[in-house]
């Protein structure tokens, strides 16, 4: 089982660590940050987040309950109160984690956290087409392609594509009747 809590201070050396490449930082975050990722940035992506009723932006690290290890990063961002919707993003899983299926379990959790407690109608996310471990996390969670901007972004002369994916509440419902 996967838990999420709110990242805080207290876990910014571990996704520091985990970040280790420019490479690595341009695929979790886009041009979001620039490498290397440290506290100070971390503050800044913390800033008026994780909570309810006030925040348009929810982050979390990811822990394995049979271990209690944080094994992930994942956050709810670009919360619509309007349009009840939001985008996930920053999903990422610890090195040493890989293979054992946490990025669908940690995507299944910021879902049930989007539709079940903050009422959402849509969630959306974005992924690089080159990731194919993570397209494939995401469709099993029940995620839908809906297209790809192409060659959204250049990275060391070369292009990449984005995959659009998202899940709205009456999907959500269906794969999860008891929610």
């Amino acid at each position: 089982m996967i838990r999420l809590d709110y990242f805080t201070p207290a876990d910014f050396t571990q996704l520091i660590t985990w970040i280790d490449s420019p490479h690595l930082l341009m695929n979790w975050s886009g041009p979001m940050f620039n490498f290397p990722l440290t506290p100070d940035k971390l503050e800044w992506y913390l800033q008026d987040t994780n909570q309810l009723g006030e925040s348009d932006v929810f982050i979390f690290k990811a822990v394995d309950t049979t271990t209690e290890t944080v094994v992930g990063h994942i956050s709810l961002g670009s919360l619509s109160q309007k349009n009840s919707a939001a985008r996930i993003s920053r999903v990422f899983i610890a090195p040493e984690q890989r293979g054992r299926g946490l990025a669908r379990r940690m995507l299944t959790e910021a879902l049930r956290f989007g539709f079940e407690q903050l009422q959402l109608h849509r969630i959306d996310l974005g992924v690089y087409d080159f990731n194919e471990a993570a397209i494939r996390a995401y469709t099993r969670a029940g995620m839908q392609q809906e297209g790809c901007s192409r060659d959204i972004l250049r990275y060391e002369g070369e292009y990449w594509s984005l995959i659009e994916m998202s899940m709205l509440d009456h999907e959500w419902q269906a794969l999860h009747p008891q929610a």
